[in-house]
């Protein structure tokens, strides 16, 4: 047998059926549904007179549509007819709800890992077009539409076509002050955010190697937005020792089944890949996007680029135009920028790592007047461990305001939106135009950059804070 990549292994293990014209039936081994789809598609079965083919095999959890406030106060009408209805249609189907306010409750890319339901070499799906983040534990995980979603519940599989591969190598140690997100922003800066498009993307190298798990699901996160359907890693002694004891992770004698059949996972040392890009991450430093795409970014202690330099008439216009809407000036410094608001959370850096990032650089200083600063945490498992370790405590004595888990202002959801013309220094994975509010101005970063923003009013070097 020819030498195979990570992603061949996973790929041809699910295929249940060759469809022709390259198009195949594959088994789904986890369907995670939230607030906004979920109760959509199951009333769609039940419209049709169709039952859930594996309620076991389904997890599903509010997070887009619930407010982060203390209590849920902020809760719209609307979020509350979608949590009802979800509350009443996964309890009809057979399927597992984390509820607010649950152990388990949280953003769905978030709770996956973090309770042992996305394991190496599973196939994993959601409607949300971040659940590559999965492929951080060695998945493959991918967001599917509304059909998609229907097709998953009534059968289990999904019809899917055979993306092309593609090997990204972080070489190197990581300089102080740099992040998992630091990296995935400048690759996506140096290839664009089109350059893993029709690409199924394996991070490697020694960077990745030696990067928690947490780390790797930031880096899996942004895939999407690198273009590519999904992205991950391959499984190793870091993934199983994050794995281990978790709830729904294998036990006893099946944990010790669960590792071989894991171990023969990794892709063949010549597996041949159709694209690969190295990157030495000692030449990178703490990233911040400028203007409105994730492929905006440049080194904190950089300079806005200036369109004029630019040959391609179309990318020239498009920076015009991000630069006319952010209210930034080519050739300066992005450092010193005025900031409004901050946001540190999201299924991009929302887990305890992310919060620990933050806390150390707020600990024992202040917000700047003017500057409101939210930390969201990622699920409720998150925020109990949190504030176990008393990092409320250090953002709240540091100005910050402490909030309930979920998305919410990473897509502008119950009021929860910078306004308009306002500026924010943010955690989470797209700084598109009006993503976080009508008119607001985005611009993503690592949770020590945004920390630090926060501090000092302003765009600036974590690793020389202003």
């Amino acid at each position: 047998m020819a030498a195979r990549t990570l992603f061949a292994k996973i790929w041809d293990d699910h295929v249940v059926s060759d469809l022709g014209d390259g198009a195949v039936l594959l088994h789904v081994d986890r369907h995670l549904l939230h607030d906004l789809g979920g109760s959509r598609g199951l009333l769609d079965l039940k419209q049709r007179g169709l039952a859930v083919q594996s309620p076991e095999l389904t997890f599903a959890t509010p997070d887009h549509a619930i407010s982060s406030a203390a209590g849920r106060a902020g809760t719209t009408e609307t979020g509350w007819s979608l949590l009802d209805a979800l509350r009443a249609e996964t309890r009809e189907a057979g399927i597992r709800l984390f509820d607010v306010g649950q152990r388990g409750q949280g953003i769905v890319h978030v709770i996956g890992p973090e309770l042992g339901l996305s394991l190496p070499g599973t196939l994993i799906v959601c409607g949300d077009s971040h659940t590559c983040t999965h492929g951080g534990v060695g998945a493959l995980a991918f967001g599917i539409g509304s059909s998609e979603l229907s097709h998953v519940l009534a059968t289990q599989t999904l019809v899917q076509r055979r993306p092309k591969t593609m090997r990204v190598r972080f070489e190197g140690a990581l300089r102080p002050g740099v992040l998992p997100k630091d990296l995935i922003l400048h690759l996506i800066g140096v290839i664009g955010a089109a350059g893993g498009t029709g690409y199924a993307v394996e991070y490697a190298g020694s960077a990745i190697a030696a990067m928690p798990v947490e780390g790797r699901l930031t880096i899996c996160n942004l895939s999407i937005e690198l273009g590519a359907k999904m992205g991950f890693v391959a499984p190793d002694e870091t993934t199983y020792a994050y794995l281990q004891g978790r709830p729904y992770a294998p036990k006893g004698e099946a944990w010790e089944h669960a590792l071989a059949a894991w171990r023969t996972l990794p892709g063949d040392p010549d597996a041949a890949f159709d694209r690969e890009v190295a990157i030495d991450v000692a030449g990178v430093a703490p990233q911040v996007t400028w203007g409105t795409s994730p492929e905006h970014v440049v080194a904190v202690d950089g300079t806005i680029p200036d369109p004029t330099a630019e040959a391609d008439p179309v990318r020239r216009r498009a920076m015009e135009a991000a630069l006319a809407y952010m209210g930034l000036e080519p050739g300066g410094p992005i450092a010193g920028t005025k900031v409004d608001w901050v946001f540190i959370g999201s299924c991009t850096n929302g887990r305890l790592s992310d919060l620990r990032e933050a806390a150390s650089v707020a600990r024992g200083n202040r917000v700047a007047d003017g500057v409101r600063a939210w930390v969201v945490p990622g699920s409720e498992i998150v925020k109990r461990d949190a504030e176990a370790e008393g990092l409320d405590r250090v953002f709240t004595q540091a100005g910050f305001e402490w909030r309930e888990p979920g998305c919410s202002m990473c897509l502008a959801a119950n009021g929860e939106v910078v306004p308009p013309g306002q500026r924010s220094v943010s955690t989470s994975n797209r700084n598109f135009v009006g993503r976080q509010g009508p008119r607001a101005r985005t611009h993503l970063a690592s949770p020590a950059v945004a920390a630090a923003a926060a501090l000092a009013g302003a765009i600036t070097d974590v690793r020389r804070p202003a």
